[in-house]
């Protein structure tokens, strides 16, 4: 088994692992160099008439199979037919003994027993009449071998030796290449290396891998130290756009979201954020907490409700570490936090009937009045006075307030409404004891304002009554 360094970045080794998978034991040239180099090695050779025949056993048994069509490798005749090939070997011609091990170096490939391999491929290298196709096969899978073994000046120094002497060099080999470069923490190689990959594939007319794009984005982002934050992030950005374009998957939204949001482009950041809501990617609490925030930063209170309450009924699996109990829970939590950003959302975009209930909830689970009085503000506002009265108590009895003389006030003014005036005057000479002069006048003016309401209020009442009797008489 290849054993993998802690310090080399995980996604960096899958690109080695999916580049070696697809690796063809000859590699097809994509685009070319300008110049065509001198191989003394053949072309083409044929094989001897008995090795020819067991040749064709070998590849016969790897082509089989199953009953549903599916390959099913006779891998017991392979080694079996192979094996009598290595034994007589000293026998065999040189070209021979080249197709010889390459095939064996595919076999051990199979059973991931890659020093067998290598040492394979390296006889392929060493036999003098080996055909220039094999050998640079060879040469190719060995520099590959050589990345996966954590080798990577070795497989440096074999891509290069490889481009050195094939007639065309492929856009796949540079990003292997760049993939090596990053692995040695040579960043400014890497790029350039990657760059080379991406720019030959669209000159070919093929769309560049994904990994090509997402590791040059590693490796601006591993150079901002020394190029710049800002810079980094400006060159990092047109790639995350051509990944979420070309190969749409959550982390390049993510990515680019933030890359937009360092850069200070808010309203990127919220539009690729809610493209990625929309196509169902956001399953983390604060994903959409930030979408909701981004929406109420670019006055958009509606959606980012929208978006919360989505949240609160998107269900998913979580495991608890203690008990590895799996529960299904809604992403957006019912906590204070989230509800006081909910009910401000629905606030915000005058939803007051959808914002009330949400914010009762906020206030029976905080610790202290504020939400209380809040919803009193909103009772009031929608002419609901006995029960403003009722939520601004509430309030005043848990505590924790600031701008207690403004509550006071209100509630004063509650009071009023509801024609309570001895306890709107109590509430307005608390709120007159407050320092700031502008507090202090508006409720000394709002005493004397329900003074006189009182006494108006009294005379209706006595005309009233005068009235009603004179008529009854």
């Amino acid at each position: 088994m290849i054993k993998m360094n802690k310090k080399f970045p995980i996604y960096v080794f899958s690109i080695l692992a999916f580049l070696f998978a697809f690796t063809p034991l000859e590699i097809q040239a994509q685009s070319q160099t300008d110049t065509k180099k001198q191989i003394k090695y053949k072309k083409a050779r044929a094989l001897q008439g008995s090795t020819a025949k067991k040749m064709a056993k070998v590849y016969e048994a790897l082509e089989e199979v199953d009953e549903k069509g599916e390959p099913a490798p006779n891998m017991e005749t392979v080694k079996s037919v192979l094996t009598e090939l290595r034994t007589d070997r000293d026998n065999l011609k040189s070209y021979d003994r080249s197709v010889m091990w390459n095939a064996w170096a595919y076999v051990y490939m199979t059973e991931a027993n890659y020093t067998q391999a290598m040492q394979a491929y390296t006889n392929v290298m060493n036999e003098p009449e080996v055909t220039i196709g094999l050998r640079n096969g060879a040469l190719f899978s060995l520099a590959q071998l050589n990345l996966a073994q954590e080798n990577y000046q070795k497989g440096v120094d074999l891509i290069l030796q490889w481009m050195n002497e094939v007639e065309k060099v492929t856009a796949q080999s540079y990003s292997v290449l760049g993939t090596a470069y990053f692995a040695l923490k040579d960043y400014r190689k890497s790029m350039s290396s990657l760059e080379t990959a991406i720019s030959m594939a669209e000159e070919e007319g093929y769309k560049p891998r994904e990994n090509w794009y997402s590791l040059l984005a590693g490796c601006y982002s591993e150079l901002s130290t020394e190029i710049g934050e800002k810079e980094s992030l400006l060159k990092r950005v047109p790639i995350y756009e051509i990944l979420v374009n070309l190969y749409p998957k959550k982390i390049y939204f993510i990515q680019l979201g933030g890359a937009y949001g360092q850069l200070g482009r808010e309203k990127d950041y919220m539009i690729t954020l809610k493209t990625a809501y929309q196509k169902d990617f956001l399953n983390k609490e604060g994903e959409y907490l930030a979408l909701a925030q981004l929406l109420l930063l670019n006055k958009n209170p509606y959606w980012a409700a929208e978006v919360l309450v989505s949240g609160q009924n998107k269900m998913v699996t979580i495991t608890d570490e203690k008990t590895k109990e799996e529960k299904i829970v809604p992403v957006v939590k019912n906590t204070e936090k989230n509800l006081k950003v909910l009910a401000d959302s629905w606030r915000m975009a005058q939803e007051i009937d959808k914002a009330i209930p949400v914010l009762e909830k906020a206030a029976e689970m905080s610790k202290d009045g504020k939400s209380y009085v809040l919803l009193g503000n909103l009772y009031l506002s929608e002419d609901k006075v006995s029960k403003a009265v009722e939520a601004i108590k509430k309030g005043l009895e848990k505590g924790k307030i600031k701008d207690l003389s403004q509550v006071y006030l209100t509630l004063g003014q509650a009071y009023f409404e509801l024609q309570e005036f001895d306890e709107a005057k109590k509430n307005f000479r608390i709120a007159a004891r407050d320092k700031e002069k502008k507090i202090k006048t508006q409720a000394n003016n709002w005493i004397k304002y329900t003074e006189n309401e009182e006494i108006r209020v009294k005379n209706l009442a006595l005309r009233r009554d005068y009235i009603q009797m004179n008529s009854s008489s």
